[in-house]
C-alpha cells in the first residue's frame, strides 16, 4: 500500500513538472485514517467481536465466549480463556469450572450469577489453555477494557495469574497476590485463585474462601 502511494504521488509530481510547475501547493494523496473506536454498548461490542479475525484464534474457534450478565453489576469477574465447553456454548463459565464458580458466588458472596457480570481477557478458546500466547490476550485486551468502561463495576474478581497480569501489569504469581486489594480511579481488582486450580487443586479452597468474604465486606 506504501508503495503504491508513492508511485501514484510520483506520477502526479511528473504530470505537473511537465506542465510547467516549479513547487505546488497540491494535496498529497492521502489514505482516510480507519476508526478504531469501540462502540459504546455491550450488545454492539460482543457483535463486534463475534466478527473479529484479528488473530489466529478466530480461525480454530466454535463460537466467541464474550461476556454475560447483569450490565449494570457492582461485582465483575473476569477468567482467563474459554474453555473447550465455552467455545461450544458460546458462553464463559460453563462445565464444571462453572459449576463450582456459582457455587462460590451464590454460598459465599450471597448473590446469584445473574447479579454479576463475568467474561475473560480472551474471546475465544486458546489453542494452549495452559498458557495462551501474549499476542492473543493483547488483541482481546481493548475489548476487556470497553467492557469494564461500560459495566462500570465496583469490583472486579480478577480468576487466574493472566487474568491479574492484564488487569493490573503484575507478573506476580497468585501464591503471593491472592486476596491483595489493587485500587484503580473507579474500582478495586482482587485476584484469586481460578475455579479451574481449585478443581486440580482443592485444597487452596480455603484460601479463595477467605478472599471472597474479603469481597463480600467491601460490597
Amino acid at each position: 500500500m506504501k508503495n503504491l502511494k508513492n508511485a501514484l504521488l510520483l506520477k502526479q509530481l511528473y504530470q505537473l513538472k511537465q506542465l510547467g510547475y516549479q513547487y505546488t501547493s497540491v494535496t498529497i494523496f492521502k489514505e482516510d485514517e480507519p476508526d478504531l473506536s469501540l462502540p459504546n454498548t455491550l450488545l454492539s461490542l460482543e457483535k463486534q467481536a463475534m466478527e473479529c479475525h484479528l488473530c489466529e484464534l478466530s480461525k480454530s474457534r466454535n463460537k466467541v465466549a464474550f461476556g454475560e450478565g447483569n450490565a449494570h453489576a457492582d461485582l465483575m469477574i473476569v477468567g482467563d480463556a474459554p474453555s473447550n465447553s465455552d467455545d461450544s456454548a458460546g458462553k464463559v463459565f460453563t462445565g464444571r469450572a462453572g459449576d463450582s464458580l456459582n457455587k462460590m458466588i451464590e454460598n459465599v458472596l450471597g448473590v446469584s450469577r445473574e447479579e454479576v457480570y463475568l467474561t475473560n481477557v480472551l474471546k475465544c478458546r486458546a489453542l494452549d489453555t495452559q498458557s495462551p500466547s501474549p499476542s492473543f490476550a493483547h488483541t482481546c485486551h481493548p475489548y476487556l477494557l470497553k467492557q469494564i468502561e461500560l459495566v462500570q463495576p465496583k469490583i472486579i474478581i480478577a480468576f487466574g495469574e493472566l487474568a491479574y497480569h492484564y488487569l493490573t501489569g503484575d507478573d506476580s504469581i497468585m501464591d503471593d497476590v491472592h486476596g491483595t486489594v489493587h485500587e484503580k480511579e473507579s474500582y478495586k481488582i482482587i485476584p484469586t485463585y481460578h475455579p479451574n486450580y481449585l478443581l486440580r487443586n482443592p485444597s487452596a479452597k480455603k484460601e479463595v474462601f477467605e478472599d471472597l468474604k474479603k469481597i463480600k465486606a467491601l460490597l
